[in-house]
């Protein structure tokens, strides 16, 4: 059974930082991996993802040059950096990974459903 197991959230300020991370039980090899969250009342989206069939890392525009992704193919982790936090970053925070890496990375964030398994949440919550 494949296992994801995300930690890391808790209450910032805005400005601040927090970081996210992700153990799987297994290899990262062809595989795409993201971290999605959902605020309340609103979807789930895409917020980074990186895909082997590219080898590209896609951000969210509403996250680029705050957030970054990085995986540690030894670990089986993946990790994501979260910088200058905005009280609209607060949301519950999903790590995910797709078994078969059909599609690019743009793709997996854009189309959460492409995933095939999900860790439990972690709340983030940025005060103002």
């Amino acid at each position: 059974e494949v296992q994801l197991q995300a930690s890391g959230g808790g209450l910032v300020q805005a400005g601040g930082s927090l970081r996210l991370s992700c153990a799987t039980s297994v290899t990262f090899d062809d595989r795409a991996i993201g971290w999605f969250r959902q605020a309340p009342g609103k979807e789930r989206e895409g917020v980074s993802c990186i895909s082997s069939l590219d080898g590209r890392t896609f951000y969210a525009d509403s996250v680029k040059g705050r957030f970054a992704i990085s995986k540690d193919n030894v670990e089986n982790t993946v990790t994501l950096h979260m910088n200058s936090l905005k009280p609209e970053d607060t949301a519950v925070y999903y790590c995910a990974i797709s078994l078969a890496a059909y599609y690019s990375s743009s793709y997996y964030c854009q189309h959460p459903r492409g995933m095939d398994y999900w860790g439990k949440g972690t709340q983030v919550t940025v005060s103002s």
